[in-house]
């Protein structure tokens, strides 16, 4: 796999991860960096945010209910007191006061505390809240 142009500082970040799946980067240098565990990275700036928080698994029908610990745009971080499988697929609904996020997310990291989803798609109504979400808590961090 060969990814587009990124800073070198990133380069070496991702070098330094501990998942143990390698792919190849093209970095700013113009030569290929292995790296490794690219699907446990996080591109975006994760921001302290509690709301609550219901997974459905998509393939089991299993439910579960609990809050976030973090956001950011393309994941967040749900305190719960079980945990899916990683790789699941989850329809994840955030609720804050009146407003209702729904996205379709991956199980990323399971533990005893939670589960780490990556959002893999959100209609644009959601996008537009959670886009609302992420700018006030970027304004006031």
């Amino acid at each position: 796999m060969v990814f587009p142009a990124v800073p070198r500082s990133l380069c070496k970040f991702y070098a330094k991860s501990a998942v143990r799946t390698a792919a190849f980067m093209e970095c700013d240098i113009d030569r290929s960096v292995m790296v490794t565990g690219l699907l446990d990275q996080r591109y975006t700036v994760r921001y302290p945010f509690s709301v609550t928080a219901e997974i459905l698994e998509l393939e089991t029908g299993s439910r579960l209910r609990g809050v976030t610990s973090d956001l950011s745009l393309r994941g967040c971080f749900v305190r719960t007191t079980s945990h899916l499988q990683v790789r699941s697929r989850v329809r994840l609904t955030l609720g804050k006061k009146k407003q209702r996020v729904e996205i379709l997310a991956a199980i990323r990291r399971a533990s005893q505390t939670g589960m780490g989803l990556e959002f893999l798609d959100i209609d644009p109504v959601s996008n537009a809240i959670l886009l609302s979400w992420i700018e006030n808590l970027r304004e006031s961090g």
